[in-house]
């Protein structure tokens, strides 16, 4: 792998360490029991849509509630 990028970074007192010129906003951290720490980036990205299985499982909860199987309802009296 190439080096694009080298400096000496420290802790802060919460024991923080600033990332300069970082090409993400999140990252996955794994620390190692020998003290590497190995940084993987992260994109947050929003869900294309539901999948067909979930469609399914609505489809599925619609109908039932349609013909009334349902479970007996909950007594939330004690809270």
């Amino acid at each position: 792998m190439k080096v694009i990028n080298s400096y000496t970074a420290h802790t802060d007192s919460k024991k923080r360490i600033t990332l300069r010129k970082s090409k993400f906003k999140y990252y996955n951290v794994k620390e190692y029991d020998n003290g590497c720490l190995v940084l993987e980036p992260r994109e947050l990205v929003k869900p294309k849509g539901i999948s067909n299985k979930a469609l399914k499982v609505m489809d599925e909860s619609v109908a039932n509630f349609k013909k009334e199987k349902v479970s007996a309802p909950v007594d939330f009296s004690d809270f």
